[in-house]
């Protein structure tokens, strides 16, 4: 949720957000608009409310008849007070509804435009030439059933379209992945977290996602809970309604979770493999620190992403996400995308994103504020940060880069050590 003190006093760097969202602008008139409403709205309820006090002293000090006709005008006063009360806090609800409604504030220099409307910051690596190398690759899946390690067919007859099941040197390997980003993540100084994979719809709008509309959310009615696509949801809920320490530096955590996204929108895209599926495991990264010192934040994340991406050996390139790919709460937001070599294209492994006090205001996370004097302030909102280790959609990356032309896949010397020492992945 955005300041409405800021948005207030600014509302022209609000519009040119909005723009380079190509979100509706008009929005910022309606909140100005709205705020406005309330505001009068509040400021006629006190002023009944005083007179209605002052109208009690009076009734205390009037005898007979004169105190009947107070009496008679308080309780006029009174409904008066209650309409007033009722319609103060209806015009506070239609505010806060559209100010939910409204995309974090984008930070200086990303991008405007669309999913395509991105800046490349920097490629790393190079694609391997498998023409030169004498073999055409296979894709992951291929590779994947080859090894005993991918099995969609019995996924299906399970679960259904988009489940799998990893098996064998699969199972192995994402074990792998996930275990040597959480130690890297604990080198870093996050406290690892195995986080619940079903939160509260209060959790669920606090972290920014649209529980009512949103049609990559599993809901589960009965219960009002739903299944989260991200443990960044449970850890930004983690510390809700609290004030918590920032004094020594940022609180970080790395979430472990199976993570659950309908891909309601994405009918015919990436329909062979585990490239886009309902269900996947992650590691991810999540920071709570002082405003001033989120964007320094930021870069640690990317290059902590960057460090795995160099230990599984994948050439890959660092995108600068356009506002409009943003999403609700990210105010900037960097991707990491390996090269793909049966699709000849870079696809996203990691993001990172900055929601600067976004989620924090939604979710009432504050720190205390130190005077000059080292006495006791104000509070004020916490920034918050996110970032990907590791999922399961790397395997793809991994099979498809390492392969060799047996179909067998050399494992990246980095990952040896959490797989008993293994260095080729053997065909069955």
């Amino acid at each position: 949720m955005i300041d409405i003190n800021d948005l207030r006093d600014s509302p022209e760097k609000y519009r040119q957000s909005q723009r380079a969202r190509r979100a509706d602008e008009s929005l910022v008139e309606q909140i100005i608009s709205a705020d406005m409403l309330r505001r009068e709205a509040i400021n006629r309820h006190e002023s009944l409310r005083a007179e209605q006090n002052a109208f009690g002293k009076k009734v205390a000090a009037a005898n007979g008849d004169e105190k009947q006709e107070l009496l008679a005008s308080v309780k006029e006063l009174a409904a008066s007070v209650k309409v007033e009360g009722a319609r103060a806090e209806s015009m506070k609800a239609e505010q806060e509804a559209l100010v939910r409604s409204l995309p974090n504030l984008i930070e200086e220099g990303v991008p405007s435009g669309g999913e395509d409307d991105f800046d490349v910051v920097k490629t790393v690596g190079t694609p391997r030439d498998f023409s030169a190398e004498g073999f055409e690759p296979r894709d992951h899946l291929e590779i994947g059933e080859l090894l005993g390690a991918i099995d969609m067919e019995r996924g299906a007859k399970v679960s259904g379209s988009r489940f799998y099941f990893l098996k064998g040197v699969g199972a192995r390997l994402e074990l792998a992945l996930l275990n040597m980003a959480m130690e890297q993540a604990i080198a870093a100084g996050f406290t690892p977290m195995i986080t619940p994979t079903l939160v509260r719809p209060e959790t669920m709008q606090g972290t920014g996602f649209d529980v009512a509309h949103d049609a990559e959310i599993y809901r589960l009615a009965e219960d009002d809970l739903y299944l989260v696509g991200t443990s960044e949801v449970p850890l930004a809920g983690y510390h809700s309604d609290e004030i918590i320490d920032l004094s020594a530096g940022p609180t970080r955590y790395a979430g472990w979770s199976s993570c659950y996204r309908r891909e309601a929108g994405s009918h015919g895209k990436d329909t062979r493999g585990i490239i886009r599926v309902h269900q996947f495991n992650k590691v991810e990264m999540f920071s709570y620190i002082s405003p001033e010192d989120s964007g320094a934040e930021h870069l640690r994340m990317l290059a902590w992403e960057e460090e795995m991406l160099a230990k599984v050996e994948l050439p890959y390139r660092v995108i600068h996400t356009a506002a409009g790919d943003l999403g609700m709460s990210a105010a900037r937001k960097y991707d990491c995308e390996a090269w793909v070599p049966t699709q000849n294209a870079f696809r996203e492994l990691t993001s990172t994103s900055s929601c600067t006090t976004f989620q924090a205001r939604r979710l009432n996370i504050r720190e205390r504020v130190m005077k000059d004097d080292g006495s006791k302030g104000g509070t004020r909102a916490v920034a918050t940060l996110n970032g990907t280790l590791a999922t399961t959609r790397w395997i793809v990356a991994i099979l498809e880069h390492h392969q060799n032309a047996d179909g067998s896949v050399n494992v990246p010397v980095a990952l040896r050590p959490y797989l008993g020492g293994l260095e080729v992945l053997p065909v069955l």
